[in-house]
């Protein structure tokens, strides 16, 4: 069913269930992000300057488009282009600075979910329906422990990987040790709006656009037979740098290229040409490479997923 090496790592047996699980708070994760989101937007409002704004949109461009985008996510999860190992480690470091978690928590929240919406039923964590500020809470805040889960292992090279196990232990002080750098060059306003509300404004964006790309009708693409949908969130394209295409996503999940029609910006996509023009990334996938997929169906019309359930 899945084209992408993602769904790989998952190995799910007799007995596995997608749908019943419970919700968790996880102290850690909720005090990191609380802590980054109070000092962010506090700081900011004290300490802005046009220096702190420039730091602030160049560094949280480079971090979620070079690092969450084209380096965490279609690289290192679905490796839908190939790259030499330096640039591999620099881009996926660049992923750990915005602020979710190591390489190794990336690879397993990522992929988990994504089974979990591949299934015909799936908890309500894993599909996004609970109300706004239920969802907010649920994936920012708590981690869904299910109650018969699938085993995961991510392949032998990448969890053997010397840097990626360091990232893996100490992500977190990749941003304290950032901070230390934007501290010595810029003072207070560096470490505020360089890390603090960079880090606060990429998780949440990063939420935001998760919440909506599985609860607003509005794409191309229907997959028969799974649980939940991908939608594509149009006003988001430029500064999400291509996520926000989720609805091509779920279609093509092992695409390097996430804006497939015309107008759907896609500056991820942008940047990976690049690399190949510099010679620096080879064996890039898009639609036009991969297997076809009995389940997928083309829609006609602008608003022809509207018609399809949300969930099947």
């Amino acid at each position: 069913m899945s084209q992408c090496i993602s769904t790989k790592r998952v190995k799910a047996g007799p007995g596995v269930d997608a749908s019943e699980g419970t919700v968790r708070w996880r102290p850690m994760k909720s005090l990191w992000v609380s802590g980054m989101t109070v000092a962010g937007v506090g700081g900011a409002f004290l300490t802005f300057s046009w220096d702190a704004l420039a730091l602030f949109l160049v560094t949280t461009s480079i971090t979620i488009c070079a690092g969450h985008s084209v380096g965490m996510h279609r690289l290192l999860i679905h490796r839908s282009f190939k790259a030499p190992r330096w640039l591999e480690y620099l881009l996926v470091w660049l992923g750990v600075l915005v602020g979710m978690a190591g390489p190794f928590g990336m690879i397993k929240a990522h992929d988990l979910r994504d089974w979990a919406q591949r299934q015909k039923h799936c908890h309500d964590h894993s599909s996004h329906r609970r109300p706004f500020l239920i969802d907010a809470f649920w994936q920012m805040h708590c981690d869904l422990e299910l109650a018969h889960p699938p085993r995961f292992v991510i392949e032998e090279e990448v969890r053997n990987d010397a840097f990626y196990r360091f990232l893996e232990r100490h992500w977190m002080a990749q941003n304290v040790l950032l901070g230390v750098v934007f501290f010595a060059i810029g003072g207070l306003p560096g470490v505020i709006w360089g890390v603090c509300l960079r880090v606060a404004v990429s998780l949440t964006g990063h939420w935001l656009i998760g919440h909506y790309a599985h609860r607003r009708p509005q794409g191309h693409w229907y997959v028969a037979g799974v649980a939940v949908q991908g939608f594509n969130v149009p006003y988001a394209g430029l500064i999400t740098f291509g996520e926000s295409w989720h609805n091509n996503h779920h279609a093509f999940p092992s695409s390097a290229r996430l804006g497939l029609e015309p107008g759907q910006a896609d500056p991820g996509w942008w940047f990976i040409l690049g690399l190949k023009k510099l010679g620096l990334a080879s064996d890039i996938q898009t639609p036009e490479t991969l297997p076809p997929r009995w389940e997928l169906r083309r829609l006609h019309g602008d608003d022809a997923i509207a018609a399809q359930p949300a969930t099947a």
